[in-house]
């Protein structure tokens, strides 16, 4: 099997194993749905006939074959009464909500961090270095929902800039986008600059520099090409991060997507919507790690034939 086809398989076998441990830790909750929608002073009978209903009754094991049976047929249903909100319709009219944040926020990311990094790197200790290597620090350590309420205090409230919550106006992601994207910029920044650093130092660009051509060209040409794998091992680490971590940011500012969705069905324990939400996290998670790998070869024929950073 071509390396392409493992990662691949092992990709499909941690998807099914991130549905049973969710499925596990979903009965770890506090809580019991059934006490939640027939309060604790109900009848016995009515108890379990609504836990059979629910497929609370069976182990925890049948429970996740019965989500992916029915998910496979297509007829997948939420587990509350009276069982007819099929997750589906719901998930794919969320999903581009979270798409369109989290493509926004890594645009941003690169709109910063590339030129930052590079323009650190070829003038390393300079007041431009300094500067973009402090906010880097402090963009790495601070918080999501901390940066996100920062920009809804100034420039939502204090300078009415743009809205603060919801979907409802054209300039709605532009604050939980910058809100992700500060964070991405400044672990890119720093990855950039470091591959950047290693490549101005080698021979290759000491020779074209003495062949005449334009720094401009040494820089995006030889230097930058060079140092395209780890940055794009991050990107894709990051991209795939970014689509299934959005969650707390778009509590923040109300951005009805699929972490939105995700935390509704948690606190109505809706189990086969938090089982569909995050097996669809998994999923594109692996897959941006699958194309990440594919690009590889795009970045770098060498990668080719040899294997890829951080590949087994």
């Amino acid at each position: 099997m071509s390396p392409i086809g493992r990662k691949a398989l092992g990709s499909l076998l941690a998807a099914l194993g991130a549905t049973l441990l969710v499925s596990l830790f979903l009965h770890l909750v506090p809580g019991d749905p059934v006490d939640i929608l027939l309060g604790e002073q109900a009848e016995g009978v009515d108890r379990a006939e609504l836990r059979r209903q629910m497929w609370l009754d069976r182990p925890v094991p049948e429970q996740a074959l019965r989500f992916l049976g029915a998910l496979v047929k297509g007829d997948l249903r939420s587990s509350l009464p009276p069982f007819q909100d099929k997750v589906w319709p719901h998930m794919l009219r969320v999903a581009p909500r979270t798409a369109e944040l989290a493509l926004l926020a890594m645009t941003i990311a690169l709109l910063f961090s590339l030129p930052l990094g590079i323009a650190s790197a070829v003038r390393p200790g300079g007041t431009l270095d300094r500067v973009a290597m402090g906010l880097s620090v402090l963009g790495v350590s601070a918080p999501s929902f901390l940066v996100g309420n920062l920009l809804i205090l100034g420039l939502g409230i204090k300078l009415g800039l743009f809205p603060i919550s919801g979907d409802e106006q054209w300039t709605s992601p532009v604050l939980p986008a910058l809100a992700l994207g500060f964070g991405l910029s400044a672990s890119l920044s720093r990855v950039t600059r470091t591959a950047m650093l290693e490549v101005l130092r080698e021979d290759y660009v000491l020779a074209a520099r003495a062949r005449g051509l334009s720094e401009a060209r040494v820089i995006l040409h030889h230097a930058l090409r060079n140092a395209l794998l780890p940055i794009l091992t991050l990107i894709g680490l990051q991209l795939g991060a970014v689509l299934t971590g959005s969650i707390v940011i778009e509590k923040v500012f109300n951005w009805p997507g699929l972490g939105t969705l995700l935390l509704t069905s948690i606190e109505r324990r809706d189990y086969n919507f938090v089982r569909a939400c995050v097996l669809l996290f998994t999923l594109t998670y692996l897959l941006v790690n699958l194309l990440t790998d594919a690009a590889y070869a795009l970045a770098d024929p060498r990668a080719r034939r040899a294997p890829t950073p951080g590949s087994r």
